[in-house]
């Protein structure tokens, strides 16, 4: 299996290895130095401060975007989101269950945000802001610094969901003023899925400690303490933990974060420049360098012969889309050889009249 979805990925050979292994016992020690050095680089690799926190909550992103809301958040705040896709739509979703006010900024499909739109927002009293900087299901990269200009100019909490841009667009939780950051093992990892990731500045800290959680297994403050001596409350996905410790170590190895985030745009540019004498077209503004989406006709009927004839996967999508959109990651344990051998099954379906104009 060729695998250019966005997530579960394709992994390196190591992290394949210790997936294989038994599963060691974790209260100890040796797992301890394991955790303290996983948060060491995540936080290296966002360029958090040195006083920022790392938790690794063992479930999917969407379990690190709620642990997220239900503990920087409560009925006092007014948060504010970009919704311009089906992945945006679950801040939304999170918020509706633990009753804190929003309002959502409705993008079209595939587009950026702008300074004119966030300015239509400004002076409206909001305490917090959530953006899925890359809206998966259209391929767009939103621009983190109108959005973080913004919220310093608005004094604003600033929740960055990077799941599918961590390690693929270049990301400063410094710099850029970002309070939160979260992403997952699945993504750019390319880790098995099963344990997210979440950043934590002082500013952070603060409120966590300052709000009252309404979740045993999702309570960052007994996670934060637990985090103090290399543990985590309860059971974590103990192997995973392993797999993007060693993860993180090849990327240290290989030069660090902007390497990987270089190859990774690299893949990207070198997909996209390669299809241009196919009967695609790529509609996305300011594209992410994790996923294309591609528009075209009979995408459904491509994503399959890929799969079945090729063993190649790519993401299909749904809704309205379905037959008209698909999207390649270009994430993961990928090279240039697998985008040649992508490209050639395009030409090859395209002799076979599957892909036409």
């Amino acid at each position: 299996m060729l695998n250019f979805t966005v997530g579960p990925v394709m992994s390196s050979e190591q992290v394949l290895k210790i997936g294989g292994d038994q599963t060691p016992y974790f209260r100890n020690d040796e797992f301890s130095q394991v955790m303290f050095e996983n948060e060491k680089l995540m936080k290296e690799f966002v360029y958090a401060d040195d006083d920022s926190r790392v938790v690794f909550i063992t479930g999917s992103g969407t379990a690190a975007m709620e642990t997220t809301v239900m503990n920087v958040f409560n009925e006092n705040d007014k948060v504010l989101f970009v919704k311009g896709g089906g992945v945006g739509q679950r801040f939304v979703d999170l918020c509706d269950v633990n009753e804190i006010s929003y309002d959502e900024i409705n993008l079209d499909f595939g587009c950026d945000i702008t300074e004119e739109i966030l300015d239509s927002y400004s002076g409206n009293g909001y305490t917090g802001f959530l953006v899925n900087i890359c809206e998966t299901s259209s391929g767009v990269y939103y621009n983190l610094d109108l959005i973080s200009e913004f919220c310093q100019k608005n004094q604003i909490f600033l929740v960055v969901d990077a799941i599918s841009s961590f390690l693929a667009n270049p990301l400063n939780m410094t710099q850029q003023k970002i309070d939160v950051i979260i992403t997952g093992s699945q993504k750019a990892l390319a880790c098995p899925p099963g344990i997210s990731v979440i950043v934590l500045s002082q500013n952070a800290l603060k409120r966590v400690e300052n709000n009252k959680s309404k979740c045993m297994y999702f309570d960052l403050k007994n996670a934060l303490k637990n985090a103090e001596r290399g543990q985590t409350p309860f059971t974590p996905a103990v192997g995973i933990l392993l797999q993007i410790n060693a993860r993180l170590n090849e990327i240290k190895s290989n030069g660090g974060v902007e390497v990987e985030i270089n190859r990774i745009a690299n893949l990207a540019n070198d997909f996209r420049e390669r299809i241009s004498d196919l009967p695609f077209e790529i509609k996305t503004e300011s594209l992410a360098n994790s996923v294309t989406a591609v528009h075209c006709k009979n995408a459904l009927e491509i994503v399959d012969k890929l799969k079945l004839d090729y063993g190649i996967w790519i993401n299909p999508n749904g809704g309205e889309l379905a037959d008209n959109m698909f999207r390649v990651g270009h994430i993961g344990y990928l090279t240039i050889e697998d985008n040649d051998k992508l490209i050639e099954a395009f030409h090859d379906l395209e002799k076979r009249g599957i892909v036409h104009d």
